[in-house]
Order: C-alpha cells, then sequence, then structure tokens
C-alpha cells in the first residue's frame, strides 16, 4: 500500500495486470490502485463469474521469480485455520515476460478497508474496539502454533545485523521462535472487522515478532502504542518479547539507511535506549 512508482514501472505493471486478469477470468473493476513497495506489487478489485474478487500481481526480476515470497499465500491457504481471518486465495498464475517473473493471485474480495490505506506507520488513532482487538490477539495465536519449515526472520541474519544496526552489545540468540505472518502492518489489517491481508513472508521468526512489528509501525501515535502494549503485552512484557522488539528495531533502523520509514527513526532510537537501558 505505497504510492504509484515511477512511470516505466507502473505502465509495465499495469499491462501486466491486464494480462494476468484475462488469464484468470478476471475484469478489473474502478479506478483504485494498490500498490506494493517501489511497484513490486500492483492489485485492483476485479469482478469474476464467481463475484467480485482482488487480483494481486508480483513482479521480480526472473533470475530471482519464486522461492518463499511467491509461495507463500498458497502455503497459507493450506496451512492457516479458521481463527486467522483473511481474504480466501481462489487461483494463481505464473509466468515471465522479458527480464522479469510474474505472479498473479485472485483473492476474494476484502469486505472491510485497511487501517491505514497507504504506509504501513501509523499517523493517527484507529477507532478500533474490544472484539477487533480480541479477534487479533486470538489470531496471533493461532499463527503462532502453525507447524511449517518456512522462515520469515534467519538467525544468520540477527548475528550479522543486530549488533551493527543497533550499535549495543547483544546476545542475538533468539529465546523462542514461534510462526510469524511477518509483516503485520496497520495497511494489512482492516476494520472494523477483522482481515489479515498478505501473506507472502509468513514463517519462523522471533517469539512476540507480529506483536513488535506492529508496535513499532504505531510509535508516533501514543495512545495506540498503549493499548497494544495493553491488549499483546503477553507477547511483549517477556524476555522473547523484548527480544523481538530489538530484532524489530534493527530491521526498521536498516531500512531507514534506503529511505523507508524515516519518520520512525526518532522513535525507534528512542524505544532502543529503553529497551537497553
Amino acid at each position: 500500500m505505497y504510492s504509484e512508482p515511477e512511470p516505466e514501472i507502473a505502465g509495465r505493471m499495469r499491462g501486466m495486470h491486464i494480462f494476468a486478469a484475462v488469464a484468470l477470468d478476471a475484469t478489473p473493476i474502478g479506478s483504485r490502485e494498490a500498490w506494493g513497495w517501489r511497484g513490486r506489487t500492483l492489485g485492483r478489485p476485479v469482478a469474476t463469474s464467481s463475484g467480485d474478487g482482488w487480483l494481486r500481481v508480483v513482479s521480480a526480476p526472473a533470475h530471482r521469480a519464486g522461492g518463499r515470497l511467491w509461495t507463500g499465500p498458497q502455503e497459507a491457504e493450506r496451512s492457516m485455520p479458521s481463527a486467522v481471518p483473511r481474504p480466501r486465495l481462489r487461483g494463481r498464475r505464473t509466468w515471465t515476460e522479458g527480464e522479469y517473473g510474474y505472479l498473479a493471485e485472485l483473492y476474494d474480495k476484502a469486505t472491510h478497508p485497511t487501517v491505514t490505506s497507504h504506509e504501513p506507520v501509523l499517523q493517527a488513532a484507529p477507532d478500533l474496539d474490544d472484539a477487533w482487538w480480541d479477534g487479533l490477539s486470538t489470531a496471533l495465536d493461532a499463527i503462532a502454533a502453525v507447524p511449517s519449515d518456512r522462515v520469515a526472520v534467519r538467525q544468520a541474519y540477527l548475528d550479522r545485523a543486530m549488533p551493527k544496526y543497533l550499535g549495543i552489545a547483544v546476545d542475538t540468540a533468539a529465546p523462542a521462535w514461534s510462526t510469524a505472518h511477518g509483516d503485520l502492518h496497520w495497511a494489512n489489517l482492516t476494520r472494523p472487522r477483522l482481515a489479515i491481508l498478505d501473506w507472502e513472508g509468513w514463517g519462523a521468526a522471533p517469539a512476540g515478532y507480529d506483536a513488535a512489528l506492529l508496535y513499532a509501525y504505531s510509535l508516533l501515535v501514543p495512545e495506540t502504542a498503549a493499548r497494544i502494549r495493553e491488549r499483546l503485552g503477553y507477547l511483549l512484557d517477556s524476555r522473547s518479547g523484548r527480544f523481538a522488539e530489538l530484532v524489530v528495531i534493527t530491521e526498521l533502523l536498516q531500512s531507514t539507511t534506503r529511505g523507508d520509514n524515516l519518520e520512525l527513526e526518532g522513535a525507534l532510537r528512542t524505544r532502543l535506549g529503553e529497551l537497553a537501558g
């Protein structure tokens, strides 16, 4: 849910979305477009013979197409229990054209809007009732219990990146691991009825990772950050949860070196100081 990319990428992706719609017997409706990071994905509402849906096209250089990120939604469809609310995957296609490989995924249409429409970072407190928070807690517990050999965060990355980006001496061995969604931010959550979107990167991560990521993306809105600690404190207020926060801070501070999440840097460093203290 990012801004539209540069014209060359936008034109190529729109053309591939039309191609995918024909291949999956879908017709784009309306003018809404949902762009992924730097134009890597494009999603649009579509009409099909079985009802309205959502068609998402993913692109990557041909030599990097495939692998964990491309199989994530398909494997989530097979593995995630009903306690995890999400649009169901109806069909998929893969193909290569020129220098790029593509994946098209046809989903049920989400019936409610995402909490934020573009960036993952929260800028204002959303109106979320107790049922929404209860559903999120239940979903995170259910995700954590799913057995899988998928990996969302690698120990080798922690060993390399945590000392570099945290700038402090830290034990990089995760106290515990569990299954995580892996990209739990506000543009991947719907309201007022909860659904969790974007299942590309799910897999094993330090326990508490999803709660820690959502908390980090909420640091600019203290009211919501406090609400997360109130409702998900059982995941965060432990040795594992504090370690997960350090992992998330590592990743997001690294992202600022690429020009992303710059508005979060000050809050992340403040929180790092609290954890390190």
